[in-house]
């Protein structure tokens, strides 16, 4: 029998309601605050060869500074809550030269067309 069935029978409507969320942020708001002075500094700094913070790194950087443990769902659902989004970088090469691409779209781009 499904749990809802028997909490409805044993108590009712009253045993229905929400006990709220299954698990509050284990992180203080201070401890957030030193997570974010972290994360400001770079995957770079902290000793990651990426460029981009992922939730497995930002994971493995909360467990080092304040040794906790979570789910890299559960911190991704931590960094949602205090505003932060999923950011993908604009893929460019490295020896991209902005000025000569200005030029072919002035001039060879127009005649392509």
């Amino acid at each position: 029998m499904k749990r809802w069935r028997r909490a409805w029978r044993e108590g009712g409507m009253a045993a229905l309601a929400s006990a709220g969320p299954p698990r509050l942020d284990r992180l203080s708001d201070g401890q957030f605050a030193a997570l974010e002075k972290e994360l400001a500094l770079g995957p770079a700094v902290c000793g990651w060869e990426d460029q981009r913070w992922t939730p497995a790194g930002i994971r493995a950087l909360i467990a080092r500074r304040f040794r906790l443990d979570c789910l890299p769902a559960a911190v991704w659902r931590l960094m949602h809550r205090h505003g932060w989004s999923w950011q993908c970088p604009a893929r460019r090469a490295l020896g991209r030269d902005e000025g000569a691409m200005g030029l072919w779209k002035k001039d060879v781009w127009q005649q392509v067309e």
